[in-house]
């Protein structure tokens, strides 16, 4: 008798730790801290597989800093290669995304495309990328 006792005081410890756990995540989640694990990922998704490669573009385009060196770098071949596969997902997936992924693709690739023709053009090298509207064109 003294075992089931036992028991039932470890599955109301047990409980009340679960329960306590639960409260700190509410509250964390309501004051929008970061979760307790800095190595946790966030949830693979669309979005996301867009804004890696929209990042790695503007990482090579010098728009964002370099997380490796701290430093702004051009890499034109780079950034080209990041908007290539960004227009690959964008045709491969042609008539299976909802409207907002559609529209996030649309425009990213223009942001990314205006962005590569400027540093192009800033650089003085160079043939726009195929498809990538010009200034003045729109």
């Amino acid at each position: 008798m003294s075992e089931d006792k036992k028991i039932i005081i470890d599955e109301d410890w047990k409980s009340q730790v679960e329960a306590e756990k639960e409260n700190l995540s509410q509250e964390q989640s309501a004051e929008g801290e970061a979760p307790a694990d800095p190595q946790e990922l966030p949830p693979a998704s669309f979005e996301m597989l867009l804004t890696s490669l929209a990042t790695e573009a503007m990482i090579s385009l010098g728009q964002l800093p370099n997380m490796g060196t701290g430093a702004s770098e051009i890499n034109v071949p780079q950034a080209r290669y990041a908007i290539d596969m960004l227009e690959v997902i964008q045709e491969k997936t042609k008539g299976n995304l909802n409207p907002g992924e559609e529209q996030a693709i649309e425009g990213i690739l223009h942001q990314l495309r205006m962005m590569f023709v400027a540093v192009q053009q800033g650089q003085g090298g160079g043939a726009p990328m195929p498809d990538a509207p010009t200034p003045g064109s729109e």
